[in-house]
């Protein structure tokens, strides 16, 4: 295993398009959504684990998290463990490990992953690492992972390739032409029959040289407010000094402030079954179904002409549905969501409004 390889798991989002389940308080990446016995934090931590050893094993997250870190992750040292006073979108966070992990070893190559997504085959999703890998560290690109797509989703964004320009050592390693963030399904549809685009799911590669000069190139003022740092990180003095700078960070994601303006992006087509586990619906694609294609979870949960329905509902709860079809049904400590899964986009508009019109307590 390659010691000049690490992972930064970023975990700092609250997950409102998973409401009512995903709650500030313990958003989704703290939840064991699929039922398997482990939170989605821990799967992720347990994944990147194939790809470098745990000491090279970063998580961002946002200071109210901490203990929920702490307690899910007791393997980790807690100086790997980097606390956002705000949230402040990733390119601040990504920078703030960029950082804390050039202090330790310059010559690192990193992986960037959300801590919420579901990757089926592992074996295929570290294979696919390891390239990019290779090729950040051979090469000044700014590499992300993209997946074939399947179907014409919303939900995702996409990436679209140039076909001309490739890896020589890896004919799926293309240059990037476009970003497009979740298009409407007219688009969608156009970019499935094109066949040069894929899902972005948001997992990046590169080398912290080259990641470090886009920044200086493209977010300059964010670099500048870390660089200040320098000779702190990984001492006491490292958490006084992010509480006062980290406010000051423009809030901005990493693919608006660098991949979407940078020349030097490859996309790495790969083809394991991935779901970021944004909405409901991407839950819905990855549950058993029953023989009226609905996904339950719930012991007591009785259904009568329903069909294609995501339900979930807590332990000893008796629901009787009836006459739904394509609906995302779920209950939560005091909330309950009904909500058509064609629209489930608007769940964020929902929480928005709840916490407008009935407070927190809610959200």
């Amino acid at each position: 295993m390659n010691k000049d390889n690490y992972c930064v798991i970023m975990a700092g989002g609250i997950g409102a398009r998973f409401w009512p389940m995903s709650r500030t308080t313990r958003p989704k990446q703290f939840i064991d959504i699929l039922g398997n016995g482990e939170t989605l934090i821990q799967s992720t931590f347990k994944r990147l684990e194939r790809i470098c050893p745990k000491e090279n094993i970063f998580i961002v997250t946002n200071e109210i998290y901490e203990n929920q870190v702490k307690h899910q992750l007791p393997q980790m040292a807690s100086n790997n463990i980097l606390l956002e006073p705000a949230m402040r979108n990733t390119a601040p966070c990504i920078a703030y490990a960029n950082y804390k992990i050039a202090a330790i070893n310059p010559n690192a190559n990193i992986v960037v992953a959300p801590s919420d997504h579901i990757i089926i085959d592992e074996e295929e999703f570290t294979n696919n690492i390891n390239t990019a890998l290779t090729a950040a560290s051979q090469n000044e690109w700014l590499i992300t992972l993209g997946i074939i797509p399947t179907r014409p989703d919303t939900g995702y964004g996409y990436i679209q390739y140039n076909d001309a320009i490739r890896d020589p050592n890896n004919q799926n390693m293309r240059k990037v032409k476009t970003f497009t963030e979740k298009p409407n399904l007219e688009l969608a549809e156009k970019f499935l029959a094109s066949g040069d685009f894929l899902w972005n799911s948001g997992i990046f590669i590169w080398s912290l040289k080259t990641i470090t000069k886009a920044f200086e190139t493209y977010l300059d003022d964010i670099n500048d407010l870390f660089k200040e740092g320098i000779g702190l990180y990984n001492t006491e003095k490292e958490k006084s000094f992010i509480n006062d700078i980290y406010t000051s960070c423009r809030k901005i994601s990493i693919d608006y402030g660098i991949m979407e303006k940078a020349t030097n992006v490859y996309v790495l087509s790969a083809d394991f079954k991935w779901s970021d586990l944004g909405t409901w619906g991407s839950l819905y694609d990855t549950r058993k179904k029953d023989e009226n294609n609905n996904a339950v979870v719930g012991n007591d949960v009785l259904l009568y002409d329903t069909t294609n329905c995501i339900i979930n509902m807590p332990a000893g709860k008796l629901v009787v549905l009836q006459g739904l079809d394509d609906y995302i049904i779920v209950e939560d400590s005091n909330a309950l969501l009904i909500c058509r899964k064609s629209d489930e986009q608007e769940i964020r508009r929902f929480v928005s409004d709840i916490k407008n019109k009935k407070g927190e307590n809610f959200i």
